[in-house]
């Protein structure tokens, strides 16, 4: 199955060069289901940039807990 944006460039293509159009019916029918299939892949998307936030939050907790491991903290005063 080919990505609808490709299909959609390729069809727009297609209709600039004279190409016979689908019927009105056909042509709605085909845009919703371009248009679901799009919202998939966003939802898609939107699960793994998720997925890499929360993973990328662990991997920085973890770098700054290892960084704080035998140094102790310090409390800067202001001399004013």
């Amino acid at each position: 199955m080919s990505h609808p944006l490709y299909r959609w460039h390729q069809d727009n293509e297609r209709a600039e060069v004279g190409e016979e159009q689908p019927t009105e019916k056909s042509r709605e029918s085909r845009l919703r289901r371009e248009i679901s299939d799009l919202k998939r892949l966003f939802a898609e998307k939107t699960l793994e940039v998720d997925f890499f936030k929360g993973a990328l939050q662990k991997i920085e907790a973890r770098h700054r807990e290892s960084r704080g491991l035998g140094e102790q903290a310090s409390a800067t005063t202001s001399g004013t």
